[in-house]
C-alpha cells in the first residue's frame, strides 16, 4: 500500500517548478547566432512560437540553439518531433560541432546576461500557479525536498529565491553533478536510508521517468508526469495507460499529497 505523504519528494524544475520558455528562446537565439553567424540577427516571426511547441524533444541545453538551426533551415516540426535525436546529431556531424561546446557557449551567453540585466533575465521566467505555495509548504513540513534538473544548479538557485524559495544548495542537483536523474534519485534513497516507495518523483519528461522504470533496485518509487510541463499529447496518454505512473495535474500538485493518487 502507498503512503499518502513522501518522506522524499524530488521535483524536475523546468516544466514542472518554473516556465521559462520565453528565456529558452531567447537564450538559445543568442548561441545560435554566436555559434552558426547569420545575415539576420533578429529571429523570423514565427520562430518562436514554433520553438515553444517542439520544446519537449529538448534534453539538454546544447539542444535549444541547435533546435533553432533545424527550424531555421526549414525541416518539418513533424520530422523534428518524430526524429528529433537524429536530426541533432546530423546538424552537428554537419557543422563539425560539439553539443558540449554549444552548451558552454549557451552557460557563458546566460551568466553574462545574468551579470548585467538580472532583473531582465528573471522577468522572463513565471512560477507555475501553486507551485510556490506548495513548495513553501512542503519545506516547513517533515517531507525532505529535492530538485533534480538538467540546468546549471545556480540558475536554478537564482530563481527559487526571486520566488522566495529559499532552498539550500546541497538540495539542488543540477546539471554540473553529471549524473543521470535515476542515479541520483538512487543516492537519495540510500544517504536518508529510506525505501523506494517513500520517494516521490515528479517530472515532466516521460523518458526520464521510463528510465526510472527500468532500475530494478528502484521499483517501488513513486512516478508522477507533470501534465502542466514540456510533453506531448501523447506522452500523457502513454502515461495515463501506464500503471506504474501517475499523471499529475496543476491542481492536484497544488493540494494535499493524498490527492496526487
Amino acid at each position: 500500500m502507498t503512503a499518502m505523504t513522501p518522506t522524499i519528494l524530488a521535483l524536475d524544475f523546468d516544466g514542472v517548478i518554473c516556465d521559462g520558455l520565453i528565456e529558452y528562446f531567447e537564450v538559445a537565439w543568442r548561441t545560435y547566432c554566436k555559434v552558426w553567424l547569420p545575415q539576420q540577427d533578429t529571429p523570423a516571426n514565427d520562430l518562436a512560437s514554433k520553438f515553444y511547441q517542439l520544446r519537449p524533444v529538448i534534453e539538454t541545453g546544447w539542444e535549444m540553439p541547435v533546435l533553432v538551426k533545424a527550424l531555421v533551415e526549414g525541416i518539418p516540426e513533424e520530422k523534428i518531433l518524430q526524429e528529433w535525436a537524429k536530426i541533432a546529431q546530423q546538424i552537428l556531424l554537419t557543422d563539425n560541432l560539439k553539443g558540449a561546446e554549444i552548451g558552454s557557449k549557451l552557460d557563458k551567453i546566460r551568466d553574462e546576461w545574468i551579470a548585467t540585466d538580472l532583473n531582465g533575465w528573471l522577468s522572463l521566467h513565471k512560477f507555475y500557479a501553486g507551485v510556490v505555495e506548495k513548495l513553501k509548504a512542503t519545506a516547513t513540513s517533515t517531507v525532505h525536498l529535492y530538485i533534480i534538473t538538467t540546468k546549471e544548479g545556480r540558475f536554478a538557485q537564482q530563481l527559487l529565491q526571486q520566488g522566495g524559495l529559499d532552498i539550500p544548495r546541497e538540495a539542488i542537483f543540477g546539471k554540473e553533478v553529471k549524473r543521470p536523474k535515476h542515479e541520483i534519485l538512487r543516492e537519495l534513497i540510500q544517504g536518508t536510508n529510506t525505501s523506494p516507495d517513500s520517494l516521490w518523483f515528479v517530472e515532466d519528461r516521460l523518458k526520464t521517468l521510463q528510465l526510472v522504470q527500468q532500475q530494478p533496485d528502484l521499483e517501488g518509487v513513486k512516478l508522477f508526469l507533470a501534465d502542466w510541463g514540456y510533453n506531448t499529447p501523447t506522452d500523457k496518454v502513454t502515461a495515463q495507460n501506464d500503471p506504474q505512473l501517475e499523471l499529475l495535474s496543476l491542481t492536484q500538485f497544488a493540494q494535499d499529497f493524498s490527492e496526487w493518487l
